[in-house]
């Protein structure tokens, strides 16, 4: 059962949204989880999981959409969100992004941290962003004993000595379609174990591309295994297999909500 663990569908129609799931269904992808990027998104992701059967939530601050008006009280909307909606699964989207002038990287610092606390505080793993942070990111999971809780490094694009300190704080690497053309990240997936890999598709409207059918999907899942099952000279169905042990592993507190929703119904 293929669990696509990080995409942003909000911003779609209802009626793209179930076309969008529609495919990725007839690709075997069973079911997604749709993380919020500030409070708007993440009460969005929260409704769209209560009208689909099949998508789950993450709630979170992006550092890129970090408000001007920060206070307390968006610290306390988040938490009861996750604790109050049974299908928020993780606190997504969280983390540290250096490029330009996104914003106050004190403030950074400090809704990273807040979040972190919340997961821990409610055993939710975390899904974060690193964009030109890296050393700061594993510092602050350090820091904040977020392996406690554990989580994904998404749409890793680091480098081997990168990848090897967040699996050693106890993280997962999570590979989206950048895998299909870089070399270095082939070269990286060749050296790692295949309990250390997450896949996913970060599927939001790419209005930058003119033909739709080019846009990102969660189908496209599939072709990210194939690719980690040409480099690892493995079979589809074993990488498959270890990557859903690898997210069930990773979701053990809240799978059984997985389990009543996809298997259940």
């Amino acid at each position: 059962m293929l669990i696509d663990p990080h995409v942003h569908l909000e911003t779609f129609s209802t009626d793209e949204i179930e076309e969008i799931m529609n495919r990725a269904n007839n690709a075997g992808i069973a079911g997604v989880i749709s993380a919020g990027v500030d409070l708007k998104t993440s009460k969005k992701s929260i409704k769209l999981s209560k009208k689909f059967t099949n998508i789950f939530s993450g709630v979170g601050i992006h550092p890129m959409n970090i408000p001007k008006d920060l206070n307390e009280e968006i610290f306390l909307e988040i938490h009861n969100l996750a604790l109050n909606s049974e299908k928020v699964l993780v606190i997504s989207e969280i983390g540290l992004d250096f490029t330009g002038d996104i914003s106050n990287r004190k403030n950074q610092f400090d809704v990273f941290r807040q979040q972190i606390r919340i997961a821990l505080e409610l055993k939710l793993p975390i899904v974060f962003h690193s964009r030109e942070s890296h050393q700061e990111v594993l510092r602050i999971l350090r820091e904040e004993k977020a392996y406690e809780v554990g989580g994904i490094m998404h749409y890793f694009q680091g480098d081997e000595n990168i990848a090897n300190q967040a699996i050693n704080l106890g993280f997962y690497l999570s590979f989206a379609k950048p895998l299909l053309r870089y070399p270095h990240l082939q070269k990286i997936i060749s050296n790692l174990n295949l309990n250390k890999i997450i896949v996913e598709t970060d599927t939001y409207p790419q209005r930058f591309k003119t033909n739709r059918n080019k846009w990102t999907e969660p189908k496209d899942l599939v072709l990210i295994i194939s690719k980690i099952s040409e480099i690892k000279k493995m079979p589809f169905n074993e990488i498959e297999a270890n990557i859903h042990n690898n997210l069930k592993s990773l979701l053990k507190n809240k799978w059984h909500i997985i389990d009543k929703y996809l298997i259940d119904n």
